[in-house]
């Protein structure tokens, strides 16, 4: 983006610029909106804080149509019309320009927790609520505050209307809200943002490299003259966020000034940054093609054409997603029974939480109510087999030869079963979940809920384990996680291991590297998956009461036809 035509610069003989309020930052004799203080004091979600929010609204304002909405952190910085932003009289003048559609501002301040008593301190919010990761400050804009301002006006809940913005920690804060609610905004303005480790805000660099891409537009500024303290450098923090950005084919700008960590350059290209963001509208911002940047790992997983799509619902707690022969889905609803796609297999089930089929043909299933594991004919349900009782097992597996691996998180074990024989092979995960054997049955893998690690052992030859290793590190949904909450996992036939977490669908390499991450098809963690359909391609995943499924560019394979997976790029 070249400088704002508008802007006046003057340049010091040590090369220092000097940035300056042009005509779009100044009062003209257009319609001007009203911008009004309020106070909130009733947040759940950051307890016992207070803080004061302005809500501007536009001359051009039709409460008979949906308004567009544009938030901005530390309000009562850019609400100030004689301040170094000047947010009402930009959009006044923006608006006045059809620069920008007629846009509701809501500029709203961190939270405060006010002391008991004169002789204490006030507990300050902003950087718990500003650079912390993880989405309790977008739910506090999108459920306790906007409701609020839906009051006084009518707002669009379109994300395509919808921009977020602020300035150092609240820049970051914009773009955390942003990346973790998507269907609530899809335009991010970032002022000197801190993308830096305050509270773990230097991984989204590695983050929009793993992450599948989102509809974003995202307009980053700084200045090289920017702060280096103990958490990092903010101007380096920006360059590195920007590539990464480029990289993922975002629709990205990055605006490089002179300064220090000031509002000086932000607040004087506010007006052409506006313009940016806005550029377009009402046409809606769209992800990022897999050859609109190098996506390396996912534009080979995800096909491009294809999103998730719901192809089950109206269940309580679905899991255990398991494939036929034919590619058809079987799954479990733990608090009901067990179904195939559009009907109903075994209406109770006994808490089934694990389903796989054999290379018999038989649908095995774990029942932690029944304590037992037990195997149906799929062509009569009421014909079960009991292949082992008396333990509490959660994810199975079974081989090519019919053995079953089975975990049991109660008491941290993982079991064998051969011929009838239960064997116990290892004990000592925190809490062991998803189990699943590799492609050529060599290895088998268990996902640790407890932790953000899935172990990897050797299957020896009379089915036990030996030379185990936490050998997967997975990505953490914010910087307070100590745990991925790792569950259902599957493999596809290059060897890369899919696992369900609260972060997504994190999908790892051989060497056990995550290479990248699939978007959660919807806000309830993923808690299985599994890959089927006609063509060994659809991805299927159940979260909360639904069943989802996605079309892949990666292949499957049935575990009763093992396959060796290529060598991997070590």
């Amino acid at each position: 983006m070249k400088l704002p035509s508008l802007l006046l610069l003057a340049t010091s003989l040590l090369g220092q610029q000097t940035y300056t309020l042009g005509p779009d930052s100044q009062t003209k004799d257009v319609p001007h909106g009203k911008t009004t203080k309020y106070t909130f004091t009733q947040s759940k979600l950051f307890p016992g804080t207070t803080r004061d929010y302005w809500v501007y609204i536009p001359a051009q304002y039709d409460p008979a149509t949906h308004a567009p909405l544009m938030v901005f952190f530390d309000g009562g910085g850019f609400a100030n019309e004689t301040g170094g932003y000047r947010v009402p009289v930009v959009f006044d003048n923006l608006i006045a320009a059809k620069d920008m559609p007629p846009t509701v501002a809501v500029m709203v301040n961190p939270g405060v927790l006010p002391a008991l008593n004169p002789t204490q301190q006030n507990r300050y919010n902003r950087a718990y609520e500003y650079d912390s990761l993880g989405d309790r400050n977008a739910r506090f804009v999108i459920d306790e505050l906007l409701p609020e301002v839906q009051k006084l006006v009518n707002l669009s809940a379109d994300p395509n209307d919808r921009a977020i913005a602020g300035s150092s920690s609240g820049g970051i804060a914009a773009f955390t809200a942003a990346w973790n609610r998507p269907d609530s905004f899809h335009r991010i303005l970032s002022f000197i943002g801190s993308y830096t480790d305050l509270k773990g805000g230097d991984l989204y660099a590695s983050l929009v490299r793993k992450m599948e891409p989102l509809p974003l537009r995202i307009f980053l500024q700084d200045g090289d003259h920017d702060q280096s303290i103990y958490s990092g450098n903010w101007y380096l923090a920006n360059q590195s966020l920007y590539s990464a950005l480029q990289f993922a084919g975002y629709e990205a700008n990055f605006v490089v000034g002179t300064e220090g960590h000031n509002g000086k350059h932000g607040g004087a290209i506010l007006p052409d940054a506006l313009r940016w963001l806005w550029k377009g509208y009402p046409a809606p911002i769209a992800k990022s093609s897999s050859t609109a940047g190098n996506r390396h790992y996912i534009s080979e997983i995800l096909d491009p054409a294809s999103e998730w799509k719901e192809v089950s619902s109206g269940h309580q707690f679905t899991e255990g997603p398991a494939i036929d022969k034919n590619g058809d889905l079987y799954f479990a609803d733990t608090r009901a029974g067990i179904y195939r796609i559009g009907s109903t297999f075994l209406a109770q089930a006994h808490h089934t939480s694990g389903l796989m089929c054999g290379p018999d043909g038989k649908l095995y299933a774990a029942e932690q109510d029944g304590k037992r594991i037990v195997a149906y004919d799929p062509q009569n349900s009421a014909a079960e087999t009991v292949v082992t009782e008396g333990i509490v097992p959660n994810d199975l597996c079974v081989s090519s030869k019919g053995d079953i691996y089975f975990t049991e998180p109660s008491t941290h074990r993982v079991y064998h079963v051969r011929n009838g024989k239960r064997t116990m092979v290892y004990e000592g995960i925190a809490y062991p979940n998803g189990v699943r054997l590799s492609p050529d049955e060599s290895l088998l893998v268990v996902a640790d809920s407890q932790t953000r690690t899935v172990w990897s052992f050797q299957v020896q030859p009379d089915g036990t384990l030996a030379n185990g290793q936490p050998f997967y590190r997975l990505n953490l949904p914010d910087e307070g996680a100590v745990r991925a909450n790792a569950d259902g996992m599957t493999f596809d036939d290059q060897g890369f291991l899919y696992i369900a977490t609260n972060t997504g669908i994190q999908i790892c390499d051989q060497p056990g590297r995550v290479v990248a991450i699939i978007s959660k098809p919807s806000p309830a963690t993923p808690s299985n998956l599994a890959i089927g359909g006609p063509d060994m391609q659809t991805l299927y995943v159940t979260a909360g009461d639904k069943v989802f499924a996605r079309h892949l560019r990666r292949k499957g394979f049935h575990p009763w036809q093992p396959v060796k997976p290529p060598m991997p790029q070590l």
